[in-house]
């Protein structure tokens, strides 16, 4: 059975604030690791009222240090908000305090809105300079050559995985010519899924860092005792992207009973849409959809995003979502 991994984006639900929503994402870590979950992952975002990751590498180092064995890192770093001398030397730093459990994904949204992004001081056109920046970054984990002016210390001569991270064509095709893993939010931007993931493996070039493609595929899972308590569970998440959607982003809603008149049909369809890629329901429900996407998608990793309200119900759907695993696994 491939692994599961975790990505969590540090919820700050209603009422609570940025300190409660790192306490429980350390918790989530502990139990994720207790459970056999491969790597956790926090994402950087930026001026998002629900979402706590802001500062990314300082967030990992916490997550880190309260853990001890499961990978932790970035899903991702947004590469062009930055100078690559300095991710380099940050995670350069998590990778010498945490040896052997550090990982980099790096994506080029800025993740944000453009007043934001004007606030980051992030230059319009640095996206255009992704693939060169990645290369950039890539040379800074590179052993420092003699001569060698600007180097990361530490980071130089590090075996720090990187991964792209990619919603459309453009990372896929990026991380096959330069032989990285690839990881695809299918998770809230399915469309191009199947054909980016099928232009990666097709196009791969083996590397001295991986010798063969391998992707990474996102996935809602909402798993509760009963289907009914899962979807309940999931209308939070559905609050939210519709929230987004109308350019009204808040803390993360408390999930309802009744979702009528909470938003239009074309809304609905957009909701639809964006999640498609989700497994939404009791134990057996979840195993059985677990299996049906990865039978389809044939991932060498899922990542699983549980974006639920209550703290206590996402541990305990991230638990079944381990038992469904290993129900797989033994049936396999």
């Amino acid at each position: 059975m491939i692994p599961f991994s975790v990505l969590d984006l540090s919820l700050i639900v209603r009422g609570s604030d940025a300190g409660t929503a790192f306490r429980n994402s350390l918790d989530l870590a502990r139990h994720a690791e207790a459970l056999g979950f491969h790597r956790y992952w926090v994402a950087e975002h930026h001026a998002m009222p629900a979402i706590a990751s802001a500062a990314t590498a300082i967030l990992i180092g916490h997550l880190a240090a309260g853990t001890r064995q499961i990978r932790v890192g970035a899903g991702g770093i947004m590469l062009p908000n930055h100078a690559p001398l300095m991710v380099a030397e940050q995670f350069g730093t998590l990778e010498s305090l945490f040896p052997g459990r550090i990982d980099l994904g790096l994506g080029r949204a800025p993740g944000s809105d453009q007043e934001t992004m004007r606030a980051l001081r992030r230059d319009p056109a640095s996206a255009d300079r992704f693939p060169q920046d990645v290369v950039e970054l890539l040379h800074y984990f590179a052993p420092a050559q003699p001569g060698q002016t600007v180097q990361a210390v530490p980071g130089a001569g590090l075996e720090i995985p990187v991964w792209l991270l990619g919603s459309s064509l453009f990372s896929a095709h990026l991380a096959a010519h330069l032989g990285l893993p690839f990881a695809f939010a299918s998770h809230f931007a399915p469309d191009m899924m199947e054909e980016a993931v099928a232009l990666y493996r097709q196009r791969f070039t083996p590397s001295a860092r991986l010798a063969q493609p391998y992707v990474m595929l996102g996935l809602n899972v909402v798993a509760a005792d009963t289907d009914a308590q899962a979807h309940f569970l999931f209308t939070s998440h559905q609050q939210q992207f519709v929230a987004l959607r109308r350019g009204r982003p808040g803390q993360f809603p408390p999930p309802v009973a009744e979702t009528e008149g909470l938003w239009t049909p074309a809304e609905q369809a957009g909701i639809d849409r964006a999640l498609a890629c989700a497994v939404v329901g009791g134990p057996d429900t979840v195993r059985a959809g677990l299996a049906r996407f990865i039978d389809r998608h044939r991932p060498d990793e899922l990542m699983l995003v549980g974006a639920i309200h209550d703290h206590a119900a996402r541990l305990h759907s991230f638990a079944l979502a381990a038992a469904a695993r290993q129900a797989l696994a033994g049936a396999a």
